[in-house]
């Protein structure tokens, strides 16, 4: 799409109202709410006019106005960065339902650091962890649980992590890329465009890291903690089957809402937990 003009007192006697006309002609469906988030980053009508050159030539709005909204915690993001998504919530939800007393929580993958960040929010004093295999993950992930105490962590999967968490995580949360790669030319402009391979790219079947994971976690887990991974619908039941190959005891859990489906591993050393949540839509 052709940038959007500078944006002027004389060329807008109403900001707010040129800025959705700009949006609405882009395409943007929820013009009238993204115009209120620009208008709210901007601090001239010059930044003004660049938030929106950015935003109408496909970017997306989060990474535009610097933040996205997570289990109602405003998560910094920036561009090179996976923005987080909302059906990742349910993730969240599993792991607090799972293990409601969580003391060691690691975000694997992490990202932004959304997942840990909300978890630590959540349970309150958490030793937390995050790790990804992207320095600018890293950098953007230090922003957002820093504020929490936590550590991040730089390295492949488990290699970036302290040796001595070995048998001590009581939730393992990684949200692992899982599009096939023969699928990625398939997705939306502003994930194929704007957001890196790494935190895309899931291998021929989109399962090449979910394998890893759950190969590896067992030995990091402490008794009773869970692994969760989210994943597609159609690739449940093969992730169901590296989990249960792990030694792990697994279980799918979809929110129908949500789009969501999570893959739970649960350590065989069990040791007495909460009443498990439903595997089905959350109410």
């Amino acid at each position: 799409m052709p940038p959007l003009s500078p944006l002027t007192p004389s060329s807008s006697p109403s900001s707010r109202a040129w800025v959705v006309v700009a949006l609405r002609a882009a395409g943007c469906v929820f013009a009238e709410d993204e115009a209120e988030l620009l208008l709210a980053a901007a601090r001239t009508p010059d930044e003004l006019a660049a938030l929106v050159d950015r935003r109408i030539a496909g970017e997306p709005l989060e990474l535009v106005v610097g933040w996205a909204e997570f289990r109602g915690l405003r998560i910094a993001v920036e561009p090179g960065v996976f923005v987080p998504r909302r059906r990742t919530e349910f993730l969240v939800e599993q792991a607090l339902a799972h293990v409601p007393g969580a003391g060691v929580v690691v975000d694997l993958c992490c990202g932004s650091g959304a997942v840990g960040a909300a978890l630590a929010a959540a349970l309150g004093s958490v030793e937390l962890h995050a790790a990804d295999i992207d320095p600018a993950a890293v950098r953007c992930a230090r922003r957002n649980i820093l504020g929490a105490g936590g550590q991040v962590h730089t390295g492949d999967l488990f290699e970036a992590l302290p040796g001595d968490l070995r048998g001590r995580v009581d939730i393992l949360a990684a949200n692992v890329p899982y599009v096939p790669t023969d699928e990625i030319g398939l997705l939306p402009a502003e994930a194929r465009d704007h957001e890196p391979l790494v935190a895309l790219d899931g291998g021929s079947d989109g399962l090449d890291l979910l394998r890893r994971v759950a190969s590896e976690a067992p030995g990091w887990l402490a008794p009773g903690g869970c692994l969760l991974i989210e994943t597609s619908e159609r690739q449940a039941p093969t992730a169901v089957e590296a989990f249960t190959r792990a030694g792990l005891r697994t279980r799918p859990a979809v929110s129908e809402e949500g789009y969501a489906n999570v893959v739970i591993g649960t350590s065989p050393q069990a040791r007495p937990t909460a009443t498990p949540c439903p595997t089905e839509s959350r109410p």
